[in-house]
C-alpha cells in the first residue's frame, strides 16, 4: 500500500471510530461536499473565507472535466472545513463572441471592493501579435474584470472585457492592492514572453479599478538570488514572475507573495516593501515553498490562524495548504496540514509533537 493510500485509510478509520454523533455529523459533511484535495483540479487556487456564511470559496479555472461546463472561464469549490469540498460549479463564463480573448481563464482572484466583488482573470489571443522585441514574440495577454453582487457569482464582464493593463503590454495574474489611505493599485506580471526578463509591475487606479497613472516597476525576476533563467529554442535565456499577492503584517511591514523557477521547478517566493509602500524598493528573502510549488496566497481561517494555498506540481497541478506565521518583518511557513490537504511528502512536516516547547507556531 502506499504512503498516500495508507494516509486516506487511517483518515477513514479515524472517522469511523468517533462516536455516533461525530460519525453522523462527519456523514452529513462528506455527503453536502465529498471531494477530498487530490481529488479536485486546480492551478493558481484563489481562497475566500467568508465569515458570514461560514464557507471557504476556492476559485481556479474551470475544468469541463469536473464542472460538466465546458465554458471558458472560472469555477468554484466550496468547503465549511477546508478538509471536504463540494463540486465545483461555474462562476464566470466568458462570453462566446464580442471579446477580444480566445484562451486562458487563468489566475482567477476575487476582491471585495466597494461594496461588490470584483473577478480578475487573465485571457490571451496567440493569433493577435504584438510588436516583435529581438527574438520574443509577444502576443495579447492581460487580465479582465467581472463584477458580482455576490462572492460566489454569477460574474458578468466590465468594460466589455478589455484588459485592465494597457492593450499594448503583455501581462498576467493581475492582483488588487489597497494603499493605507484606502487607494487602489493593480500589480500585475509583465511577461518575459514580451520583455525576456519577467517583471512585477503596478499602478494606481480609480475608484471604478481603471487605470489612473503609469506603470512603476517594482522589480525584475532575476534580481532574486535563488532564481534561474530558463534557456529557449532560440538560445535566449528567460526570467518568469508569476502571481503577485499583496499582504501587510501585524507590525505594518508591506510582503509580496510571487512565484518564479528555482533549480529544481517552481518556487513560492517572496518580497518585502523596504520603505512600507507599495513603490519600493522590493527586496527578495528566501523562498517560502520550493518543490515545484507556488502561485500562492494567504488566507485567514475563521479561528484566525494564517494560512497559505498554493499548487503544487505545477503540470497537472492540486492544492496545498499551509499554516502560516505572521513574523512582523515576514511571514514563514509553520508546517504543511496533511490532515487538509493529504499530502504524503511533505515540504514542511513540523507539527505540535515534533516541538521543543509547547508552542509549535513558535518553535516549527
Amino acid at each position: 500500500m502506499s504512503l498516500r493510500a495508507l494516509m486516506v485509510s487511517v483518515l477513514l478509520a479515524t472517522a469511523n471510530a468517533a462516536p455516533a454523533a461525530a460519525q453522523d455529523e462527519v456523514g452529513a459533511i462528506t455527503a453536502e461536499a465529498p471531494l477530498l484535495l487530490p481529488q479536485m483540479q486546480l492551478h493558481d487556487p484563489w481562497i475566500v473565507a467568508d465569515a458570514e456564511s461560514g464557507t471557504y470559496y476556492l476559485f481556479t479555472r474551470n475544468e469541463a472535466a469536473m464542472s460538466g461546463d465546458p465554458r471558458l472561464g472560472t469555477m468554484v469549490y466550496t468547503s465549511r472545513d477546508l478538509r471536504h469540498w463540494t463540486r465545483p460549479k461555474l462562476v464566470f463564463a466568458l462570453p462566446e463572441s464580442g471579446t477580444w480573448a480566445k484562451a486562458g481563464s487563468w489566475a482567477p482572484e476575487v476582491h471585495e471592493w466597494r461594496g461588490k466583488y470584483y473577478l480578475f482573470t487573465t485571457f490571451h489571443d496567440a493569433e493577435a501579435a504584438l510588436p516583435a522585441e529581438g527574438n520574443r514574440r509577444p502576443h495579447r495577454r492581460g487580465t479582465v474584470l467581472a463584477v458580482s453582487d455576490r462572492v460566489d457569482g454569477p460574474y458578468r464582464l466590465v468594460d466589455g472585457g478589455e484588459p485592465i493593463a494597457p492593450r499594448e503590454l503583455m501581462t498576467l495574474d493581475g492582483t488588487l492592492y489597497v494603499d493605507p489611505d484606502g487607494r487602489p493599485w493593480y500589480v500585475y506580471a509583465h511577461e518575459w514572453v514580451q520583455n525576456t526578463v519577467g517583471t512585477i509591475e503596478a499602478f494606481p487606479l480609480a475608484d471604478d479599478l481603471k487605470q489612473a497613472g503609469p506603470p512603476r516597476l517594482l522589480f525584475r525576476a532575476d534580481e532574486a538570488p535563488w532564481a534561474r533563467g530558463q534557456v529557449q529554442p532560440d538560445g535566449d535565456i528567460v526570467w518568469v514572475t508569476d502571481g503577485p499577492e499583496l499582504f501587510r503584517t501585524a507590525e505594518n511591514t508591506l510582503l509580496m507573495l510571487w512565484s518564479s523557477y528555482g533549480e529544481r521547478g517552481y518556487v513560492q517566493a517572496l518580497a518585502r516593501s523596504a520603505s512600507g509602500s507599495i513603490e519600493g524598493p522590493w527586496e527578495q528573502l528566501d523562498p517560502l515553498v520550493r518543490r515545484d510549488s507556488g502561485h500562492g496566497m494567504l488566507f485567514r481561517r475563521f479561528d484566525g490562524q494564517l494560512m497559505m494555498v498554493l499548487h503544487r506540481p505545477f503540470t497537472f497541478a492540486l492544492g496545498k495548504l499551509y499554516e502560516m506565521r505572521d513574523d512582523g518583518d515576514r511571514v514563514s511557513v509553520v508546517r504543511e496540514a496533511t490532515e487538509l490537504d493529504l499530502e504524503a511528502y511533505p515540504t514542511h512536516s513540523c507539527s505540535a509533537s515534533q516541538a521543543s516547547t509547547d508552542d509549535p507556531l513558535r518553535d516549527c
